[in-house]
This record gives C-alpha cells, sequence and structure tokens, in this order.
C-alpha cells in the first residue's frame, strides 16, 4: 500500500519467522496472534466457497487445529508460501464439511460454489507472484497492524494507519495530527520495522 513516502505494505514480506518460530515452538502467545492473523482470511475463504454462516466458525476452528497439529511439517521452500499451504488446508476441510452434509439440499450450491474456490486460487498460484488479491490483502494488513497496535503511543499509531492503511501522504497526516511530515514518516517506518520483525515470514 503506497504512501507518499514510498514505503509499501508489501515490502513487509512474505510469514514473520519470529512469529512462525514461536508457533512451532507451541508459545501460546504466538499462536493466538496466529489465529488473530489469518482468522478473518479463513472465514473469508469459507464464506467464498459457499459454506453456510453458522457452520463458517467451525470449519475454521478445524482449519486451526490442523494447522497446529502439521505446523512443524511447513517449509517455505518446500511447501510455498504460508497463505498456500493455509488455503490448502482451508479447501480440505471445506470438502470435508460438504461431504458430512452431502445429504443437506443447501450444500448443492455449497458444492458449487466450492468448486469455484478451488478453480480461481489455482490460477493466482500458479503465477510467478503469490500476493494477495486486493481484498484479502487488506483482510491480513488490517490484522497484522491491529496485533502490533498496543506496541505504540496512540499518535505514532494513528500516523502509521492513516499512511499505511488508508495511504493518505504524509503531509497531510502531519496537519491533522499536529506533527511533522518528517516525523509522520518515521512513525511509518516504525511500525513498518516492527511488523517485519514480528511477521516477515507470514505476510505474503
Amino acid at each position: 500500500m503506497a504512501s507518499s513516502s514510498g514505503t509499501n505494505f508489501e515490502s513487509i514480506g512474505s510469514t514473520s519467522s519470529s512469529l512462525l518460530a514461536r508457533v512451532k515452538a507451541r508459545d501460546q502467545d504466538g499462536w493466538r496472534r496466529l489465529v488473530r492473523l489469518y482468522g478473518s482470511l479463513v472465514l473469508h475463504w469459507c464464506r467464498r466457497a459457499g459454506v453456510p454462516h453458522d457452520d463458517r466458525p467451525d470449519v475454521c476452528q478445524e482449519v486451526f487445529r490442523a494447522v497446529h497439529r502439521h505446523i512443524d511439517d511447513f517449509q517455505r521452500q518446500r511447501t510455498g508460501s504460508f497463505r498456500t499451504w493455509l488455503r490448502s488446508i482451508v479447501r480440505s476441510k471445506v470438502a470435508d464439511h460438504f461431504a458430512r452434509h452431502s445429504g443437506n439440499p443447501g450444500a448443492v450450491g455449497g458444492s458449487a460454489a466450492y468448486g469455484r474456490l478451488l478453480e480461481v486460487p489455482e490460477e493466482q498460484e500458479t503465477s510467478q507472484s503469490t500476493a494477495l488479491p486486493p481484498n484479502e490483502k487488506a483482510i491480513v494488513s488490517r490484522q497484522a497492524m491491529a496485533i502490533v497496535q498496543a506496541e505504540f503511543e496512540q499518535t505514532t499509531w494513528r500516523a502509521a494507519w492513516c499512511t499505511i492503511i488508508d495511504r493518505r501522504p504524509a503531509p497531510e497526516v502531519a496537519e491533522e495530527l499536529g506533527m511533522t511530515p518528517a516525523a509522520v514518516r518515521q512513525a511509518k517506518s516504525r511500525v513498518l520495522r516492527r511488523l517485519r520483525t514480528e511477521m516477515e515470514d507470514l505476510l505474503d
């Protein structure tokens, strides 16, 4: 997400090694952060696949149970991006869901939607770029920002949010917050640096 300073949110990189390492070490805080980071995206994928609203939390829970069981198997060099690996688990659990409800008339439309979910990501994931589609990128980037929000003063956080997420120019944000443009750019840089440290291996 570009801003007047030229920094791009996508430069944070691909899931953060420090957070991923904590998850693999079964650190509970790290695990909560991972679920918070990707929970909304998993629910989004479930919705696209046609999983009924009331069933989505259960499917999401099954997805993260599988992630917890198999996280040690994830290796970026072999598996690809964390998002690609996670999406494959979502596909499996959505398929399991429809298989369990195959006798339910409402599952027919859901199965068709699930087929569309399978088709679209394959086209994206075989391309040279693993970047998230814009709407999915927004889901993950907002969650990532929210995770580190408590670590910064309110003004610093607001300046970073406005330039990174809202993509407003630094001079405009500076005038609104009573800061200098340089201070706004510094706030943005601090938040991005913290995000890279925490999540550089997870945000792809």
